[in-house]
């Protein structure tokens, strides 16, 4: 297998897509690099701090949120790509930015600004992603969003398939700046993307255990992570350790093979892939037809009962259930709000709402609410409806 990008003796590339607007690319840092450090830097990597993964931020320090939940898939990204001589920093680059368009509260907030929006050009997380990179961030005299690379902004908008059916702001931009949406992405987008999923899986049952909303009785019949737990249950026992401090070893031990097994098993199948595809070119993995970076069929099988049981045991369960309701509440109506009364934005949102029309106002706020956090959320919705809170 060749070399997807091809690179100087120094590691920059030789030639890459380059970016909308053109720059002098730097002589220390490869263009990826660039990007990498331009998601790094933006406001809207920083908003994810506080941003729910499962658990809204106030109800535990040491939950995952949505900023170290892109951390964790980063390292497991860059490490499967090293393995297999793909881009890292391109790997990471899509890593690190595939979730900046999520709103506060996770998926029910993007539930209810999406109901709220339905009639108004509709809201999704992975739009809202591109449109923060390419418009929303504002820190360069020369031009909105980041202007990252077309290598990195393609993963960003394909790195979970083919864009079969886009959105409005995917074909306006696609108009200007093809990112041939209906190929796969690269391997480095597609490793991006898998990783995430070996991320949440094993962050989220670890977070799920943590909380008590699972227990090790729970996983024990799960595949992969059953037979984890049973060796880490038996290590402890040969240690020697009092019960008492036996669960949190049991608990992280389980969930770093876990990782380390869908991790591996990817990195194995994918080079098979590679092999018998034999690609010559970026081109030849997005034109292969199918998705190049993919489990083993017997761990793909596990992957899906380890999802199955997730969305039935965790994601489902009653306490996340109330947290969702009460988030959905709070982001609808902090829309119907302000998209009502554009008055009560804060400058110089309220200006630019006043003077636009229905469709645009209502972007705007979504926009505006989408770059919430949780916390922010919370306070925001307190402001405009609890009258013992100075607005």
């Amino acid at each position: 297998m060749v070399a997807i990008y091809a690179v100087q003796d120094s590691g920059f590339p030789t030639d890459f897509r380059g970016r909308l607007y053109p720059e002098v690319e730097s002589p220390v840092r490869s263009p990826w690099q660039r990007d990498r450090d331009r998601v790094l830097h933006s406001a809207g990597f920083r908003t994810l701090q506080y941003k729910t993964q499962v658990f809204i931020n106030h109800e535990g320090d040491f939950f995952r949120t949505r900023l170290t939940h892109s951390l964790e898939v980063a390292q497991i990204a860059r490490s499967i790509a090293r393995n297999l001589d793909l881009n890292e920093d391109l790997t990471e680059t899509v890593a690190l930015a595939h979730d900046l368009g999520h709103t506060p509260f996770g998926h029910a907030g993007e539930d209810a600004l999406a109901l709220a929006m339905k009639d108004w050009g509709g809201f999704d997380h992975n739009t809202q992603s591109l449109r923060l990179v390419t418009a929303l961030e504002a820190r360069y005299h020369a031009f909105d969003g980041l202007n990252l690379t077309w290598e990195a902004l393609e993963g960003l908008a394909k790195h979970n398939g083919p864009v079969k059916r886009p959105t409005p702001y995917f074909a306006e931009y696609d108009a200007k700046h093809h990112l041939d949406l209906q190929s796969y992405a690269s391997a480095e987008a597609q490793v991006a993307a898998m990783s995430d999923d070996i991320a949440y899986h094993g962050h989220d049952l670890d977070d799920g255990l943590r909380a008590g909303l699972l227990s090790f009785e729970d996983i024990e019949d799960l595949p992969l992570v059953g037979d984890a737990l049973r060796r880490s249950r038996e290590m402890e026992r040969l240690i020697g350790r009092e019960a008492s401090d036996q669960a949190q070893r049991v608990r992280h031990e389980t969930i770093r093979v876990v990782i380390n097994q869908l991790a591996t098993d990817l990195t194995d199948q994918t080079r098979r892939n590679l092999d018998a595809l034999n690609p010559q070119s970026a081109d030849d993995i997005r034109h292969a037809g199918y998705p190049v970076v993919a489990f083993s069929p017997d761990m793909r099988e596990a992957n899906k009962a380890i999802r199955k049981f997730l969305y039935a045991r965790m994601y489902r369960h009653w306490r996340v259930n109330r947290m969702a309701r009460k988030a959905k509440i709070a982001v609808r109506e902090i829309f119907d709000i302000l998209s009502e009364d554009p008055g009560l934005l804060p400058d110089p949102l309220r200006g630019r709402a006043k003077a636009a029309d229905d469709v645009q106002r209502r972007r705007l706020v979504a926009d505006y609410i989408a770059g919430m956090t949780d916390r922010f959320a919370m306070e925001e919705h307190r402001r405009l409806t609890d009258l013992s809170v100075l607005g």
